[in-house]
């Protein structure tokens, strides 16, 4: 039997997270969590402790969108397309 791929299913898929650090406009360093397979995701705190614990009420928020406009969402270990046309995207 084929699992439901609800919510719950893609909150608790093993996602690749890019993690990094960058500095704001003022100058002050912060701390971000990019999903490799939702390019348009990114989480920012002003520390790595806060990025790791919050990330996922906004990653919730998306996936809940993206369930609801019925968009193909990539799972870890799928092939993601490298050249993403963003023209598409974004009008």
């Amino acid at each position: 039997m084929e699992q439901e791929k609800n919510l719950e299913y893609y909150m608790n898929l093993n996602w690749t997270l890019i993690e990094g650090t960058d500095l704001d406009f003022n100058g002050n360093p912060y701390y971000y969590v990019e999903i490799k397979e939702i390019p348009s995701f990114t989480f920012c705190a002003k520390t790595k402790e806060k990025a790791l614990a919050n990330y996922k009420s906004q990653l919730k928020l998306m996936l809940t969108l993206m369930l609801e406009d019925d968009e193909h969402i990539i799972e870890p270990g799928e092939e993601i397309e490298d050249d993403i046309d963003w023209e598409s995207i974004c009008p």
